[in-house]
């Protein structure tokens, strides 16, 4: 059976962080973006997919401006995840780093969307004879720097966050060694191996296990003051369907919702639930259907379509604006003032 094949495209946040990084270095912008065959109007929307081929473009030129071969290397090691995308934020949301690297792998299409992973995780834990590793499977031979931005996002947000904790042993990369080879270890924090089989870092295997220094469980509340006060309306809610509600929220964006989990959590049976449910005239689906709803409008005061999609729970945006035209009859980019 084919995969299905997923045009290359970046945010177009990401594609902006790493315009204004290469002009926080001295390139000039209209130059970056005459490189990149881009205007502003192409990425200014909160919800545009900026071509792969412009964002290696902006790559490259910014190189050729600034002066500096390493680029890539030095984009992550500069700016934080969590203030250039709300994928940074999903992820720590998570308990563990483990918990962090299933939500890094749900939601890194709001990043960047590339050819070669459509039958599984990007970034894949690969166990083997000499340690486990962190295989990114990102297939784009030309552009390496896509792949060493990745892995360096993971080694310098570990450095910022975990100074004391030793998280890459080794970093293996498909490319030949390039002039600038000096750059790499200091920033991706391990030996490396160029012209390897693969792209991929040899990880401390504890890291999966590490908890995150205080986790927000909640941290979508944090996008709008009506989210923070529904869940405290809905904490205090004395009705079964206000403490479902209570606990899905948190859980929303994880797309993991099961009658058996969330009864497992209230310590009832399924049985026992569906019944509680029934006698208060909805079912669990209902339930969950009226929450996103509720969810997706106030995330829509402030996010975009694509970020409230996988917030509320859907893996594909077009589903989600189905289920948005379902709800209120019109489409969610409507509603986007």
């Amino acid at each position: 059976m084919s995969s299905v094949q997923v045009q290359a495209t970046v945010s177009g946040g990401f594609f902006k962080a790493l315009l204004e990084f290469a002009v926080s270095l001295g390139a000039d912008r209209q130059a970056l973006l005459a490189g990149a065959n881009l205007t502003p109007d192409g990425f200014a929307d909160p919800d545009a997919r900026v071509p792969l081929a412009a964002y290696k473009a902006l790559y490259r030129t910014g190189q050729a401006l600034t002066g500096e071969p390493a680029l890539a290397l030095k984009f992550p090691e500069a700016t934080r995840f969590e203030q250039i995308s709300i994928v940074g934020l999903i992820c720590q949301s998570a308990d563990t780093m483990g918990g962090a690297l299933k939500q890094l792998n749900r939601f890194s299409r709001l990043v960047v969307e590339v050819d070669g992973v459509s039958d599984g995780p990007r970034f894949q834990l690969t166990p083997r004879e000499d340690g486990l590793w962190l295989h990114d499977r990102c297939a784009v031979e030309d552009f390496p720097e896509l792949i060493e931005a990745a892995l360096a996002r993971f080694t310098c947000e570990m450095a910022r966050h975990y100074p004391e904790f030793t998280f890459a042993r080794a970093v293996h990369l498909t490319r030949p060694r390039p002039a600038h080879a000096a750059e790499y270890e200091p920033i991706l924090r391990a030996p490396v191996t160029f012209g390897a089989a693969w792209n991929a870092l040899r990880i401390e295997p504890s890291w999966l296990t590490l908890e995150i220094h205080r986790p927000n469980r909640y941290a979508f509340g944090m996008f709008n003051s009506h989210a923070d006060a529904l869940l405290i309306s809905l904490e205090a809610s004395k009705t079964t369907r206000g403490r479902v509600e209570a606990l899905l929220i948190p859980l929303l964006h994880t797309g993991e919702l099961t009658m058996d989990s969330v009864a497992r959590n209230l310590g009832l049976s399924r049985q026992t639930l569906y019944r509680r449910l029934k006698a208060e005239g909805v079912s669990f689906d209902q339930v969950v259907d009226a929450l996103r709803r509720r969810m997706a409008e106030t995330y829509l005061e402030k996010l975009s379509v694509n970020e409230t999609a996988y917030l509320v729970g859907f893996s594909e945006t077009s589903a989600f604006s189905r289920a948005f035209k379902r709800w209120t009859g019109a489409s969610p980019r409507g509603r986007k003032g």
